[in-house]
């Protein structure tokens, strides 16, 4: 159960309450620590996956765990840059549409799996968590960076996009086999 790949999933999200604190401190060098170890958890979501196809470390914890995980993260940050004002009117909308998707998608796998069918990712969901991985390290430090409001909100924007885009695709293979199957 302790592989290292399942260490750096529960290391990530041992970050997270960290970085909370550091996002309630408004001083340039807590938003840019924040950063740095945003990086490092974002980091570790590459890395534990990687690690585990590459040694053969894939676990049932793990397979668990990761996505899980990945959402927590993701949630947990998006709601601390709207509680601290960096994330403001229409960008509130895209987090909500973000987190929309993430629990839908979440539901169809949580359905879908106890009849044995799989929802892959897809390249194109990955490119959506780069772009949303960069959009919200830009958050972070947008009120100390030239134009960080615009490049945070123009990449959340497109993040939104890629994750609707990619929610449809998946909802409608899963709606293909629930017909199927039901």
């Amino acid at each position: 159960m302790w592989t290292l790949p399942n260490i750096l999933t529960v290391f990530r999200l041992a970050l997270l309450p960290v970085m909370v604190i550091f996002l309630f401190v408004a001083a340039p060098w807590a938003a840019w620590t924040c950063l740095a170890i945003y990086i490092i958890g974002a980091l570790t979501d590459w890395l534990d996956g990687r690690i585990a196809r590459k040694h053969n470390l894939i676990s049932e914890f793990g397979t668990f765990l990761d996505p899980i995980s990945d959402k927590i993260y993701v949630v947990t940050i998006m709601l601390m840059l709207v509680a601290t004002d960096r994330i403001t009117g229409l960008g509130v909308v895209l987090v909500i549409a973000i987190l929309v998707r993430e629990f839908l998608v979440s539901g169809l796998r949580e359905y879908l799996g106890p009849k044995g069918i799989k929802v892959p990712v897809t390249d194109l969901a990955k490119w959506k968590t780069a772009v949303q991985m960069a959009a919200t390290g830009i958050l972070i430090v947008a009120p100390y960076i030239y134009g960080g409001w615009v490049i945070g909100f123009l990449g959340l924007a497109a993040a939104t996009a890629l994750t609707w885009i990619t929610g449809w695709g998946y909802l409608k293979a899963g709606l293909e086999e629930m017909k199927i199957s039901g």
